[in-house]
């Protein structure tokens, strides 16, 4: 919000208190963990009872960050962190190595995804990742590299999630509840590009599906890259003479082989 659109203070705003409290002497009682402000005592609001409050930030941190950007809508990129660049998989590569050209597809399609947004002063498609290494890199890479923008949405992790170097900083954001992180890639989306990966992408793809099959979200396109790849991994068929989905519902995905082929099918998509 802008100086010009705050209302007039009558009041010390908590930024004035935070400075005061800085000058007042200390004492038994000003030492005192009970004497301080509770918005700055990180062991309140640290608390089980806090968690509620702590949910609350976080949505509120990015969606006042976005909103302030002016961005309207994202390109969501998911894929595995395990997955290298060519340059680092090497020739012959095994297991994760094996899928470094859906780095070099990642990288482009985020690179035609930003060329789009730069069109709109970066307010639109703008490209959203994990903010991690792996297909996540490669989409703030290829953004980067497209003299773009894009939203990081990292997440608190014992191993592999640490910020790639690519993300724009003013808006790489970390998360310590994956349920508001997921919200936040589905908030602003306008399109999900899925690329390999393991449990976190499945995880992240199925809330997608899941939300559009039932209605509670609105329909998008879902691109998934690599469709020999995904048949392996989810057998659509069987679910389908199963009777646990219907017929129509693995229409809610399109397969793609490029990125070229990724935004002809966003261009053509139309809602069942």
């Amino acid at each position: 919000m802008t100086d010009q659109r705050r209302p007039q203070r009558r009041f010390p705003d908590a930024r004035e208190d935070l400075r005061h409290w800085e000058d007042i002497p200390d004492t038994p009682q000003t030492l005192s963990p009970s004497y301080r402000l509770a918005f700055s005592d990180g062991e309140f609001l640290t608390r089980d009872e806090l968690r509620p409050v702590r949910l609350q930030l976080e949505l509120l941190k990015t969606e006042m960050a976005l909103a302030e950007r002016g961005i309207t809508s994202t390109v969501v990129i998911m894929g595995s962190a395990r997955i290298p660049s060519p340059e680092t998989a090497g020739a012959g590569g095994t297991g994760p190595a094996a899928l470094a050209n859906w780095y070099e597809q990642a990288r482009e399609f985020a690179r035609l995804t930003s060329l789009r947004a730069l069109a709109t002063g970066n307010r639109e498609n703008v490209v959203c990742t994990g903010g991690g290494p792996g297909i996540m890199e490669a989409g703030s890479r290829g953004a980067a590299e497209a003299g773009g923008i894009s939203v990081s949405l990292n997440i608190v992790l014992p191993h592999e999630q640490v910020p790639n170097r690519y993300g724009t900083p003013e808006l790489s954001f970390n998360f310590h509840y994956f349920a508001v992180r997921k919200m936040h890639f589905l908030m602003r989306a306008r399109a999900i590009a899925v690329f390999p990966g393991g449990f976190g992408t499945l995880d992240e793809l199925f809330e997608v599906l899941t939300l559009v099959q039932t209605g509670r979200m609105q329909p998008l396109p879902v691109l998934l890259f690599g469709r020999a790849f995904w048949d392996r991994v989810i057998d659509w068929s069987a679910l389908v003479e199963a009777g646990t989905i219907a017929p129509a519902d693995p229409g809610i995905v399109t397969f793609v082989e490029t990125a070229a082929e990724a935004w002809a099918a966003i261009d053509a998509w139309i809602p069942r």
